[in-house]
């Protein structure tokens, strides 16, 4: 396993939001301490207006290089905790050149810490034809989006896994 955050100090996670592109969605991402776990937390309100609809803590694999080789790891492992929504991890690799392109993976919070494991090979391409190159992975988005909702999502450890 290769400890992605929080071991590894020279990453640092932060929030996008859907103003990006005329969007109103508002959102905070807060450094914090939830039963004992150290955090990164985001909250905020999801909005479809002016053609919005997300709110995303974005964290860089490898900020020096600009990508990192993954291809000996199998998925994404983390511990998240929320409230009871759909959220999303978005991947996206070197070869994608436009902000809309990613990789996805659903995944379902609850009010308790868990540990969610997804595969690589169940990430599905959004808007580009390019298959996921795990030997160019660039960055990972944990994303509230798609529809109006109050987002309260946080990470306390996450990984890549063999």
């Amino acid at each position: 396993m290769l400890e992605v955050w929080p071991a590894n100090s020279s990453v640092h996670w932060r929030l996008v939001t859907d103003a990006v592109m005329g969007g109103v969605s508002r959102g905070t991402i807060d450094e914090e301490t939830l039963h004992g776990r150290k955090t990164i937390r985001m909250r905020g309100e999801v909005s479809t207006e002016n053609n919005g609809g997300f709110l995303q803590i974005t964290l860089d694999f490898d900020p020096k290089t600009g990508s990192f080789d993954a291809s000996s790891y199998t998925g994404v492992e983390a511990d998240v905790r929320g409230n009871n929504q759909n959220y999303s991890a978005h991947l996206r690799t070197a070869e994608l050149s436009r902000p809309q392109q990613s990789y996805r993976h659903g995944f379902v919070t609850t009010p308790m810490w868990q540990t969610i494991k997804l595969p690589f090979a169940q990430f599905l391409p959004h808007r580009t034809e390019i298959a996921l190159n795990r030997t160019r992975l660039r960055r990972i988005g944990l994303v509230a989006i798609g529809r109006e909702f109050s987002a309260d999502l946080s990470v306390a450890h996450l990984a890549l896994y063999l």
